[in-house]
């Protein structure tokens, strides 16, 4: 069987890294994932081109919101968030499913952040979305403030708010240093982008949640960390929102996490090194 993961640009991506472990580990020789660029335009023609040799397929940007449009059918947590980073072949088509938010909810409280009362989302993108999804799922019951670089672009956040049920308020990020008061800061921004407000993160007492993976640590999580705040990064998220994919795509309970992880990590240690 063959997996792949696909996205635009997509050379950097750990997928391969952690699906392969997973098939060795669990012995299944004959499965293969690969690495595929692709753009909007062209994930429907990639789609018709695949044969039934094919199990599934995970997607980063910009085709999340795509994949959910073509897929034959959708989880609700899909719909809800608005995105699908999963497509598995299934009886009628392919299935289309969000495995950010397993990523998120797990990455947290593998770290103790399992109870967050109340949150600030840095960032208004897709991961955004999924994020909202997590924080939901975590028991945080507050509205969600939501501080966008560009509020006139934080409409699909706000449509998957309304479909999740979860209240949220946009602001511009410029505003910050007004919402320093939560127990839980999650920025979903891009590499460095946070980087110049590591100083007035430094000043809250919130932990910190920061999608990136890498370079690491980011500014901002050293800020943090140097004050004493806990600090989770990308990887865990990335690592089981894999987990959640390989489960889905083989079928099997079991996912072999520690072999997953620790080729994750090892594949980091190389690209960080001279």
């Amino acid at each position: 069987m063959r997996a792949a993961v696909l996205g635009s640009p997509v050379a950097h991506s750990l997928s391969p890294i952690l699906h392969t472990a997973a098939y060795a580990a669990m012995g299944l020789d004959t499965w293969s994932y690969g690495l595929h660029e692709c753009d909007e335009e062209g994930l429907a023609p990639f789609l018709a081109g695949l044969d039934d040799g094919w199990a599934g397929l995970s997607l980063t940007m910009p085709l999340k919101r795509r994949a959910l449009d073509l897929a034959d059918r959708a989880a609700d947590l899909a719909v809800q968030v608005g995105g699908a980073n999963t497509l598995v072949r299934g009886d009628h088509g392919w299935d289309a499913h969000n495995t950010d938010v397993e990523g998120i909810v797990r990455a947290l409280t593998e770290a103790g952040v399992d109870a967050p009362r109340s949150a600030v989302v840095l960032g208004a993108g897709a991961t955004a979305a999924s994020v909202l999804a997590a924080l939901r799922g975590l028991g945080v019951r507050a509205p969600v403030t939501v501080l966008a670089r560009d509020t006139a672009r934080a409409g699909a956040v706000v449509g998957a708010a309304g479909r999740l049920g979860h209240p949220v308020e946009v602001a511009p990020f410029a505003e910050l240093d007004r919402h320093l008061d939560v127990d839980l800061i999650v920025s979903s921004l891009p590499s460095g982008a946070a980087d110049g407000s590591a100083d007035l993160l430094a000043k809250s007492r919130a932990d910190l949640f920061d999608v990136v993976y890498a370079p690491w640590p980011t500014r901002a999580a050293g800020a943090v960390e140097g004050r004493g705040g806990r600090v989770v990064g990308g990887f865990p998220m990335l690592l089981h929102q894999a987990v959640a994919q390989v489960r889905l795509m083989t079928g099997e309970a079991e996912v072999p996490v520690a072999a997953m992880r620790a080729a994750g990590e090892a594949e980091l240690a190389r690209r960080a090194s001279p």
